[in-house]
């Protein structure tokens, strides 16, 4: 897709893959399900997604028979067509959004589950510097700290970080794009797709980094849950 082709407005959902049992967490079930400031971990996140005014929807896909999520806040669905890699949960609820009135020219945010610290601010903000784009961009902090090659557990070259970036989300591009940039890997499991932006990549194109901010951290270690508990505690 041409950077220069005219673009049309059109309307924004949200999807958030929570089928992931989050092994790393060391939580005793799905991470995203775990208390964290007197809520399961999820709600945070549905509620930086729901106070988002530009957001038509926001459809949650999680694994067949999960029925964690009930009395979700306004505008907040459910889909239980969670696949076995977070790409293939992408996926299906690309397909089930199509199915439930979405048109292949609207936009769909990408946004973890156990990125619970998210800013409305910064969902807004990449809202509005992806909606002239023709391809779509993701939220993105620039590489700070220095960066080592390792070899056998030691340092062997430290990389230049000059124009390196760390993804985050909400990663926003087209239904109909991400759909048919993630088609071509379902055969070989979605090998190599970490995020919805390395599918388009591979797809040809060349996603608009929004830069976000370093609280947007996502929850994968035992000790993120301190991090995000001490940080939820200060903004209250």
């Amino acid at each position: 897709m041409s950077p220069d082709m005219p673009v049309s407005p059109s309307r924004c959902h949200a999807l958030v893959p929570c089928a992931g049992v989050g092994s790393r967490s060391g939580a005793k079930g799905p991470k995203q399900y775990e208390m964290l400031g007197g809520q399961p971990l999820v709600w945070h996140t549905l509620h930086a997604l729901s106070s988002v005014p530009d957001i038509h929807r926001i459809l949650v896909v999680v694994s067949p028979g999960d029925d964690f999520i009930k009395n979700a806040p306004e505008r907040v669905d459910t889909q239980a067509v969670g696949g076995a890699s977070r790409a293939e949960s992408v996926s299906n609820g690309l397909a089930a959004l199509l199915a439930t009135g979405a048109s292949a020219d609207e936009w769909v945010l990408v946004h973890d589950a156990a990125r619970c610290l998210v800013l409305p601010g910064d969902i807004q903000r990449l809202i509005d510097a992806c909606r002239g784009d023709a391809v779509g961009g993701l939220l993105a902090v620039p590489l700070a700290d220095t960066l080592k090659q390792a070899s056998d557990g030691r340092s062997a070259q430290t990389l230049a970080r000059a124009g390196k970036w760390l993804a985050q989300t909400p990663q926003m591009f087209r239904i109909g794009a991400l759909q048919a940039a993630l088609a071509p890997h379902a055969a070989n499991g979605y090998e190599g797709i970490t995020d919805e932006a390395s599918a388009m990549e591979l797809a040809g194109h060349c996603p608009l980094l929004v830069e976000g901010g370093s609280h947007n951290l996502k929850v994968t270690y035992p000790q993120d849950f301190l991090v995000a508990k001490a940080l939820l505690e200060g903004r209250a």
